[in-house]
């Protein structure tokens, strides 16, 4: 599936994070975030929290039982675990990305890539998807009590008849993007650190743009909300959340 273009008029910030950094933002609901794979080598991996609640937050098992499904495009939802629609996927040029990889340790990447300690290559150090997504929880109050299965978007993880999953490298190209509206406010934090399961034994991380702008109003018959029963329960859920504003 292709990507629409965005008018101008209705982008109200964008933001280029590098490779191996992090960054955060709330999704206010009204509002779409466009993630885009700069150069094709980029591995955005994302957590989900309630900004006003922060212990509801993004549910791997529930986003995935419910849409019977193993990756994530446009069409699906991500569920919180209280039920509620955080985000939905309304465009999406790559038809998949990774819910189940997780992210990697300090121990992944040494295994992997080598030592490359910051005294040695300064901002080139080498550093791990779990220490990038602490920094950046760190700023909300959040540790490692919070953390929690991730997306990995632009990244292919797939099981092979013997139940062994298996990373595809080269899923993504570059200019590679997948839309995801907010249903209810969201805080997203990103890091761009490698995959856990890339192959080295380069360490090269690749960069993603933000771009958050005005989505259009959902309709009825909205392919994320029809396309399984549980986003329309779900959805509604969120519905009655917001009921009294």
């Amino acid at each position: 599936m292709s990507t629409p273009s965005l008018p101008p008029e209705r982008i109200v910030y964008q933001e280029h994070v590098p490779g191996a950094r992090y960054a955060s933002l709330i999704l206010r609901r009204g509002f779409a975030l466009r993630l885009t794979d700069v150069d094709g080598t980029a591995n955005a991996a994302v957590l989900l929290y309630n900004p006003h609640n922060l212990l509801e937050r993004y549910n791997a098992p529930d986003t995935l039982k419910g849409q019977h499904t193993a990756r994530l495009t446009a069409g699906h939802m991500l569920y919180s675990d209280m039920g509620r629609v955080m985000l939905s996927i309304t465009a999406d040029s790559l038809d998949w990305h990774d819910p189940i990889g997780g992210i990697s340790d300090a121990d992944a990447v040494r295994g992997t890539y080598g030592q490359a300690r910051y005294r040695e290559r300064l901002n080139d150090f080498h550093r791990s998807g779990r220490e990038l997504f602490l920094i950046e929880l760190a700023k909300w109050g959040l540790g490692r009590a919070d953390l929690l299965p991730n997306v990995n978007f632009f990244s292919k993880v797939q099981a092979d008849e013997a139940g062994n999953l298996r990373y595809r490298p080269e899923h993504s190209h570059a200019g590679a993007c997948v839309d995801l509206r907010a249903e209810m406010d969201t805080l997203i934090i990103l890091q761009t650190a490698p995959h856990p399961m890339a192959p080295g034994p380069e360490y090269a991380p690749g960069a993603v743009d933000l771009t958050v702008y005005r989505a259009e109003p959902v309709a009825a018959e909205d392919p994320c909300l029809v396309s399984h029963p549980e986003n329309a329960r779900a959805y509604a859920n969120t519905a009655a959340y917001h009921s009294q504003e």
